[in-house]
């Protein structure tokens, strides 16, 4: 067990630290949101209070990309860090009064002491992975801001005179070309770089062979679980995307259906729902997940749930050619599964 725990609230410029020693607060200070900063405070503390690394630990809340400068210097100072969610934090203290970064350094100290049974602690993803997830996120970014300028260009051509929309066409059509520009030059790049790893490639290739699948999701898999590295199997995948139903019932007067939780990736689940779809209207050939649609749904089920059934089936399936090194075909993940439900019941 750590005894020395320091709690850290990050915003843009600045970094507010709390530190307990045996759960006693000894200091709070402020430090910049850069990486010289912090490196230079960890050695000073680590210094003041003769603290050994294996006894120490950093607790801070995941706030995007302002992680950075802590993740990186945490690593070259060999310092544990424990990135928890805003809203485990925030549940942990609701009993609390009050709001300011101070306090709340002190909040997420007492919170990664109390709960460091449950750290999970974080480790860089490689320069590949890295460069991957920042070019996926850009080109959802240009997807989404060129299909704004196509509706606009839409759903405007009957409802203005013919000569503002002209004009104002020309322009628009000009920023949409340049996205379209943007686009293909990301492609290119994310091509490039599955060619020149052989890991991603090869999964990749796996990925794609599920109907219904294409690059797209296939590359956002691979983000999400760092090459099918940081998920133990598919259920607890299921979980993060948002797929998983739960109970949630109490007592004899709280009796609601299962549904999913809203903490989730939900750009994941609305590319694992587009797979799904895909399935349903454009996949020409019969396949297990297109006869279970029409299955379930002869059977009066939901269609919604249906679907998300069948988003559930897809990760599973990701997971079975994965960790088969097989490419798609119905014996492959009926053999997976099957190993794993043994496996589950021998060491629940």
């Amino acid at each position: 067990m750590k005894n020395f725990i320091i709690g850290i609230d990050i915003s843009k410029k600045n970094c507010d630290w709390c530190m307990l020693q045996e759960r006693e607060v000894i200091a709070y200070c402020k430090v910049e949101n850069n990486i010289e900063a912090i490196e230079s405070k960890l050695k000073e503390v680590i210094k003041t209070y003769q603290i050994e690394l294996r006894d120490m630990m950093i607790c801070a809340e995941y706030t995007g990309h302002y992680i950075y400068p802590l993740t990186i210097a945490c690593q070259n100072q060999g310092v544990d860090l424990w990135l928890e969610s805003g809203y485990n934090i925030k549940c942990e203290a609701k009993k609390e009064r009050g709001k300011n970064d101070k306090e709340d350094s002190r909040r997420i100290a007492e919170y990664g002491y109390k709960n460091q049974d449950d750290a999970r602690f974080y480790t860089l993803p490689n320069k590949e992975m890295t460069l991957l997830s920042s070019l996926l996120s850009e080109r959802d970014s240009y997807v989404t801001e060129k299909a704004k300028w196509e509706g606009q260009l839409k759903d405007q051509k009957d409802f203005i005179t013919k000569e503002v929309y002209n004009t104002k066409a020309q322009r628009l059509q000009k920023l949409i070309n340049q996205y379209e520009q943007f686009i293909k030059d990301i492609e290119a790049e994310i091509e490039k770089l599955i060619q020149e790893n052989e890991t991603i490639k090869h999964q990749s290739k796996l990925l794609q062979s599920i109907p219904g699948v294409g690059k797209q999701t296939a590359m956002a898999m691979i983000v999400a679980t760092r090459c099918f590295t940081l998920f133990n199997n598919g259920r607890q995948f299921c979980c993060y995307a948002g797929t998983a139903p739960f109970v949630y019932n109490s007592g004899t007067s709280i009796r609601s259906r299962c549904h999913v939780s809203h903490r989730a990736d939900k750009n994941m689940k609305s590319l694992l729902h587009m797979c799904a779809l895909s399935l349903i209207r454009c996949y020409k050939k019969e396949n297990q997940f297109i006869e279970y649609y029409h299955r379930k749904i002869n059977e009066g089920k939901n269609a919604m749930s249906v679907l998300n059934a069948m988003r559930s089936k897809l990760i599973l399936t990701m997971f079975a050619v994965i960790r088969t090194n097989q490419p798609y075909s119905v014996e492959v993940v009926h053999n997976y599964v099957e190993n794993f439900s043994k496996k589950s019941i021998v060491n629940p």
